[in-house]
């Protein structure tokens, strides 16, 4: 299995049996199973015990949205055999205890997980018919893994199907459940699957890690990075984001913009201020949505990654759970607040990792003593910010003039790539590269934000990067009047 089409994220229907939501694009072909095969599997380590704070945090996203995904489909290489992809899934299944890990619901629908040591899983094939296009069907079949609804008691967080053409196996289809693992935990899956690892999994497995969380050594940790995030709450009063004079219908849209220019801004802005390109994008993206009066002061939640913490790093897990930072950029400079930025999000990574019972709590209880009237912390008064690159450093081939920056702006594209129903957080912005280029992908409620206003964040975080390039004494553009 290669690293390349598996880190893909996609956000479910809000449906009870929570599907997953389809491909942007409708296949013409309807996928037809010519072959179930069982396989089976064993492993180490089974057992029964609470999630962990990053399945608990990822649960509760679910909730809200839908259940979300990792995973897409590739092209198989020559001489691939489905035999092949059964002792694949045998080997993921056997190795990695997330994907044998499925839920347990006591009375009042609260999740725990219970760990198999053995089982069958169904690997699906599927045979190109005559005039059909093999990639057609193979997003078929991905649409029909991603909207299937999803039996999270009975049925194994990992769905694989092949599509043979001619008898011979062209494409792979792998969806699994986010409360698996995580983006760069994928990546883990698919390089021990690749090389066969035999040596014994390093990785925290989701049982032992509950167990330490539950631990008081966990309770310790979990307190401290919640008193922090208390502290970061009462340095504000909350705003929530304001209704859209634009609301439409599918109401959740995606959009991307392609910025080669932005991407060889960063590193002027980087040298001069010290601060990584996460840092910068993020104080961005703060001066952006204070600009256009959605979120002031800007409260974003970085989604952070708790793979630095010992014993972490080769997880199949997932370790992701979002800090808190607090922007007030009225009357400063960019380099100001990208300063701050800097030293907001050393602290936010820090701390992004504590029990979400906690936090909702302190939420509840800060609730409690502002009264009635106030608004409450909530998806609606902050910003996701989700860097999904490989590096945050900011690295430039050639030096950038004004010249080189007018051309590079050029050749910016943008995009609308989804339009749903079916629920996103009210705003998020994801980075993404490719080919030189950064990828500014926002992802809003238009009935809080407007299309406008979404295609504008990302305009405005392009033009504001590149003006900073060559300006330190630049302006935010917001004044404490306006």
């Amino acid at each position: 299995m290669s690293d390349e089409g598996f880190q893909r994220d996609a956000a479910g229907s809000a449906a009870a049996a929570m599907p997953g939501t389809a491909p942007d694009t409708t296949p013409e072909t309807s996928p037809v199973v010519a072959e179930r095969i069982s396989v089976a599997f064993s492993g180490e380590g089974s057992g029964r015990g609470e999630l962990t704070w990053g399945q608990r945090s990822i649960w509760s996203a679910m909730r809200r949205q839908g259940w979300l995904n990792l995973g897409g489909r590739i092209p198989l290489p020559p001489g691939t055999t489905v035999q092949d992809r059964v002792d694949e899934l045998s080997f993921m299944m056997g190795r990695f205890q997330s994907l044998r890990t499925r839920l347990r619901f006591d009375a009042d629908g609260r999740p725990t997980q219970e760990l198999s040591a053995s089982g069958e899983i169904t690997l699906e094939v599927y045979d190109v018919a005559a005039g059909q296009d093999p990639a057609a069907v193979a997003a078929a079949v991905e649409t029909r893994y991603l909207t299937t609804p999803r039996d999270f008691v009975n049925e194994w967080p990992l769905r694989m199907g092949v599509v043979r053409h001619d008898g011979v196996p062209v494409f792979l289809v792998v969806i699994t459940c986010h409360l698996v693992t995580d983006g760069a935990g994928m990546v883990v899956l698919s390089r021990e699957t690749q090389e066969r690892a035999s040596e014994p999994v390093t990785g925290a497995q989701s049982l032992e890690l509950a167990r330490w969380q539950a631990s008081p050594a966990g309770r310790r940790q979990s307190a401290v990075a919640l008193q922090r995030l208390e502290r970061t709450m009462r340095s504000v009063v909350p705003r929530r984001l304001p209704a859209s004079d634009d609301p439409r219908e599918p109401r959740h849209w995606t959009g991307r913009l392609d910025s080669p220019a932005l991407a060889a801004a960063l590193p002027a802005v980087s040298e001069r201020t010290g601060a990584d390109s996460s840092s910068i994008l993020m104080a961005l993206f703060a001066i952006a949505v204070s600009r256009r009066g959605l979120l002031r002061p800007a409260v974003i939640r970085p989604l952070v990654s708790n793979r630095f913490r010992p014993g972490m790093a080769n997880g199949v897990l997932n370790l992701v759970q979002s800090g808190m930072c607090v922007f007030d950029v009225a009357d400063r400079t960019v380099d100001d607040v990208v300063r701050q930025a800097r030293r907001s999000f050393i602290a936010a990574n820090k701390h992004a990792y504590f029990d979400p019972d906690g936090e909702l709590a302190l939420t509840e209880r800060i609730a409690a003593e502002q009264g009635p009237d106030a608004e409450r912390w909530s998806t609606y008064t902050w910003g996701f910010f989700n860097d999904r690159r490989r590096s945050a450093r900011a690295e430039s081939a050639e030096l950038l003039t004004p010249e080189l920056a007018e051309k590079l702006r050029n050749a910016t594209t943008f995009q609308w790539t989804q339009k749903k129903q079916n629920p996103y957080e009210p705003l998020f912005l994801h980075l993404e590269e490719e080919g030189g280029s950064l990828q500014l992908i926002v992802a809003a409620d238009t009935h809080y934000v407007s299309p406008a206003d979404n295609e504008g964040l990302a305009r405005d975080i392009e033009a504001l990067g590149i003006a900073a390039a060559f300006d330190d004494t630049l302006s935010t553009g917001v004044t404490g009047d306006s």
